[in-house]
């Protein structure tokens, strides 16, 4: 037998941020605006256009010259996503469980400028993590760009068409010196985020079939895909419709403590020890915790948490579809809730 590995996103399944929106609010005028129309530009990309080279995620790419453009720095989106960042309810102590029962991982599309301040206080090991990687102090801008970026930034939020955004990404942008973070930064989503869990899987001799994978967006949907084609488990935790549609089981709860439940059972057990659990849970879960071999003391605390647990399928996707975005959009807020 293998050895079983966890692997997690961290925007959804263990904190209630998504940094990149939060910081283009923070920096950027009309910045809740401007990343909406940048995320849904980015969507387009991926799930209608199915751009070539284009990954799920590269908004964190898009929005670097004009969050430049406004003065941000490593040392200030730093501490900006030091001050804020907002764990899920028991996010904490599911990263403590599943990183002392086997080795565990987190795979963000975030800036590792998050990364790094939520390990720092979490005590999840940096080591561990996949992010993108992020030197906002690398290129200076001249004047005359930050003039041009503040312009193309009101032309984004005032004309936010398909063809004005092309444009201005694919031709303003990259004329400029600032562009230069087009061709280094490298967003971990979509296929990025799957090579991830690929380079853990080789790195650390483990089998594809030992993982267990939570995700919940577009981001996590070749990872949460790679997982089910190897009979590995596929979590989807408060989900969009992206990610269920690639998920084998979905938690739809304020609190990750069934996260921490069925990561233990996986480790002691198998897989199918877990989706047996997730099919008896949605019947009835007081008597499936009962005739699983749950601990006891996290058996109580679940009973305080509004969780639900099913296996995803044909049947029951579209009602889980609705569902899962409605309760995602309660727990993270409507904006970010509600985007890819």
């Amino acid at each position: 037998m293998g050895k079983k590995f966890f692997v997690s996103d961290c925007e959804g399944p263990l904190s209630v941020n998504d940094n990149a929106f939060e910081l283009a609010a923070h920096f950027i005028p009309q910045g809740e605006r401007f990343f909406k129309i940048v995320s849904r530009y980015d969507d387009i990309l991926v799930d209608e256009i199915k751009r070539p080279g284009y990954n799920a995620g590269d908004t964190l790419k898009l929005i670097l010259p004009f969050l430049k453009a406004y003065g941000a720095n490593n040392q200030n989106v730093e501490e900006f996503s030091s001050r804020n960042i907002l764990m899920i309810p028991g996010a904490q102590e599911t990263l403590r469980l599943v990183n002392r029962i086997m080795p565990s991982f987190i795979i963000s599309t975030s800036y590792q400028q998050y990364i790094h301040a939520l390990c720092e206080q979490t005590g999840f090991p940096f080591e561990n993590c996949y992010c993108t990687l992020l030197d906002l102090d690398k290129h200076k801008i001249i004047p005359e760009e930050t003039k041009k970026l503040r312009l193309l930034r009101k032309s984004i939020v005032d004309n936010p068409e398909f063809e004005n955004l092309e444009k201005i990404f694919w031709e303003d942008i990259p004329q400029m010196d600032v562009g230069a973070f087009f061709e280094e930064v490298k967003p971990v989503g979509g296929e990025a985020k799957k090579e991830a869990v690929m380079d853990i899987i080789i790195k650390n001799h483990f089998q594809p079939h030992e993982l267990i994978y939570i995700g919940d967006s577009i981001t996590d949907v070749e990872s949460l895909h790679f997982a089910q084609e190897h009979e590995a488990l596929a979590v989807s935790f408060n989900g969009n419709v992206y990610a269920l549609e690639e998920a084998s089981i979905a938690i739809i709860s304020d609190n990750t403590l069934i996260t921490s439940i069925i990561a233990d059972l996986f480790n002691r057990y198998n897989s199918e020890v877990v989706l047996e659990f997730a099919a008896s849970f949605s019947r009835n879960p007081e008597a499936s915790i009962s005739k699983y071999p749950i601990n006891q003391d996290m058996a109580l605390l679940l009973k305080e948490t509004y969780t639900r647990l099913d296996l995803v399928t044909c049947d029951n996707l579209e009602l889980l579809k609705e569902e899962s975005t409605q309760f995602r959009k309660q727990i993270r807020g409507e904006t970010i809730g509600g985007m890819g």
